[in-house]
């Protein structure tokens, strides 16, 4: 517990005047975080970033991560759109296949890809929800650790009925329902404190659908690990895991304001 909470506080040191900050430093951010993030997902297939596939791979992430503004100008100067560039690439993920004689498969090659999605949305509406307004990430982290701490307490309380004993054993019914309950009280606290959306009726709706998202981010992460046999996807941040671990249910909630028009 010590390791886990020293472990917080510098990264909250680093991290947050980062986001606060905004622009360059924070896309720099973002892309590194992603990045480890990917080399932490193909480590569990058992493959290493750091060769001819994974290096295909990290440049598809990275042009799947560029945010709206910036790919209007590589459009004027290349003639092709972000999507293009990294269809190029899963073509050169295929021809690989050949090259090495089905050393590395289509089935690698589909894991990459879907790492690359897996990853890459996730990140890039962190960006792009940080280009909207600081207010909509902070929105997010809240309903994010509001649902955990309030998922955490409820179960260990009240918990009796298993949510998912195959993925996750620990988790209860009782511990979903408290943590979307915890993030609508918060939600609505942030709400009058910093008004955020027009309408209260809007906010619950978003927020109730953004934690169960939210949740469901954390299974999807609890799955992966579960089927390639692996505790924590990575050991970046001691006591915590890796990348994945810490961000997996962002990954989810904060494409789902996006789609919603909830931050931009």
């Amino acid at each position: 517990m010590k390791q886990r909470i020293i472990t917080a506080v510098i990264g909250a040191a680093l991290f947050i005047p980062i986001v606060w900050l905004g622009g360059l430093p924070f896309t720099l951010l973002v892309y590194a975080m992603a990045a480890v993030g990917l080399f932490e997902i193909l480590r569990m297939k058992g493959h290493s970033i750091f060769s001819v596939h994974g290096a295909i791979t990290l440049i598809a992430l990275f042009i799947f991560l560029l945010p709206n503004k910036w790919s209007i100008p590589l459009m004027e100067t290349t003639g092709y759109t972000k999507i293009d560039l990294a269809l190029i690439a899963v073509l050169l993920l295929l021809i690989y296949t050949v090259v090495v004689k089905n050393r590395y498969t289509f089935e690698d090659a589909a894991f990459s890809i879907m790492g690359v999605l897996y990853i890459g949305i996730g990140f890039f509406y962190f960006i792009e929800t940080r280009m909207a307004g600081i207010e909509y990430v902070i929105f997010a982290l809240v309903i994010i650790w509001t649902t955990d701490s309030g998922a955490y307490f409820t179960g260990k309380k009240f918990g009796k009925k298993k949510l998912w004993p195959d993925i996750s054993p620990n988790k209860t019914i009782e511990g979903f329902v408290g943590g979307i309950a915890t993030a609508v009280i918060f939600a609505v606290l942030f709400q009058w404190i910093y008004p955020i959306s027009s309408s209260y009726t809007m906010l619950i709706f978003v927020t109730i659908f953004a934690s169960i998202l939210g949740q469901m981010g954390d299974l999807v992460e609890s799955a992966l690990k579960r089927h390639y046999n692996v505790k924590d996807s990575g050991n970046l941040l001691p006591g915590h895991g890796g990348v994945l671990d810490r961000f997996d249910s962002l990954l989810f909630v904060l494409p789902l304001l996006h789609f919603l028009h909830f931050a931009g």
